[in-house]
């Protein structure tokens, strides 16, 4: 059997008129899904057909993040620019692991590093596919580098952390968290033989752990994948102070760098001492490969995008203008004798429950994505999350008390 190759292109590699059809469906409000093929197909559809026939399933059935009521999650709308940016990306499929194919997207990502580590006092770095792994990374360089054995972190730290410390085979400690949800620092002992992660922004309720802490274990982390950003905020870099006195950072750059997913930033304080422990070479590559991921994809250029569109200032507006949200509606619930508010936010989380019914019957009142749910103290409450820029807080604060009432 011959096989004759086609010297005609193959148009499923090129840009055409599908593009302009996306853009489309992506403008487009309402959908009716249809079903979905239940075994893979011998023979294709075609991509026009297959958009009209996944848009539905894809963008009807999704959490619209930009809704004006949408403040349940740290997960944020992503801006247009992004977007674009990542198509770039995917039409080019670049792989950081070799230079050779992206020789820009290695540039852009120094560029963002060298931009942004010095608002944590950091020296230098690289993106990883999330907070998750940026929180391996920074533990695994604790390890190799400075020779830790075990990790010390709050009851409140992110499962990640625990995660990584049984990857990595390091013993777990964890401390338990003080009315504020704090790690309750007359509960910590010696640390000096161990890494210590501190929490900037703790998952359920916002909380940052005493950054006062950084700097005393033999190794401190902070997992600011919630908080990081404040750091470029005049008004509220004040309350991640003290996080440059640790050795490594995570922040999560799809929260509150309104990036797509999966992007974060993994940060070392000596990112030589760092490297050299996280980094292997030999065999194909023309380079060394630093950190956990091999193959990696430019998520640093819609990054670098939206940090040239907006700027620093740009960024820090959207950012302060969520946070001005969270304390509209603390207030709002602080003043509302039917509700019981965990604590005034400080981070853009609000914490709180009713106190004339059950919690799930008001959640399951509300508009799906507006609120989201937490335990605590073997109690749940509703939480809030300002990350959302485009929410409209009068709106969720008049849909909350028309329930109540």
């Amino acid at each position: 059997m011959i096989l004759r190759m086609h010297s005609n292109k193959d148009q499923s590699f090129s840009p055409n008129a599908g593009l302009e059809h996306a853009i489309k469906l992506l403008q487009q409000v309402s959908f009716e899904p249809e079903n979905l093929p239940k075994k893979c197909p011998n023979s294709g559809l075609g991509e026009l057909e297959i958009m009209d026939l996944l848009a539905p399933h894809v963008l009807g059935r999704a959490a619209r993040l930009d809704r004006s009521d949408a403040l349940a999650h740290m997960d944020p709308p992503t801006p247009w620019i992004t977007w674009v940016a990542a198509l770039w990306n995917a039409s080019l499929n670049q792989n950081l692991l070799h230079p050779a194919t992206s020789p820009f997207a290695l540039e852009a990502e120094k560029l963002v590093i060298d931009w942004l580590t010095p608002f944590f006092g950091m020296n230098g770095g690289h993106l990883c596919s999330g907070s998750t792994l940026a929180n391996l990374t920074s533990l695994w360089a604790a390890r190799d580098a400075a020779g830790i054995k075990r990790v010390v972190a709050s009851k409140a730290s992110h499962l990640s952390i625990k995660k990584a410390a049984r990857i990595l085979g390091l013993s777990y400690e964890e401390i338990p968290t003080n009315s504020k949800g704090q790690i309750d620092t007359e509960q910590l002992n010696n640390i000096s033989d161990a890494c210590l992660v501190l929490t900037a922004g703790t998952t359920a309720t916002g909380s940052i752990d005493s950054l006062k802490l950084a700097g005393q274990a033999k190794w401190t982390h902070v997992d600011a994948a919630w908080t990081g950003p404040l750091c470029l905020s005049p008004s509220h870099a004040h309350l991640l102070e003290g996080i440059e006195k640790a050795d490594s950072v995570a922040v999560s750059a799809h929260k509150w760098f309104f990036q797509p997913k999966d992007s974060a930033l993994v940060m070392f304080r000596d990112p030589t001492k760092a490297n050299s422990a996280i980094s292997f070479g030999g065999g194909y590559l023309t380079s060394p490969n630093i950190g956990v991921q091999g193959s990696r994809g430019a998520a640093a250029i819609p990054l670098l995008a939206t940090l040239l569109a907006w700027g620093r200032d740009g960024l820090v507006e959207r950012i302060d203008r969520t946070m001005l949200m969270a304390t509209k509606l603390a207030e709002n619930l602080n003043n509302n004798k039917r509700i019981a508010l965990w604590a005034m936010p400080t981070t853009g989380v609000t914490v709180f429950r009713p106190l004339t019914c059950r919690t799930e019957e008001l959640h399951k009142r509300l508009a799906e994505g507006m609120f989201s749910s937490c335990m605590l103290d073997d109690e749940t409450w509703l939480r809030s999350v300002a990350a959302n820029p485009l929410a409209d807080i009068d709106e969720i604060i008049s849909k909350l008390n028309d329930e109540l009432n």
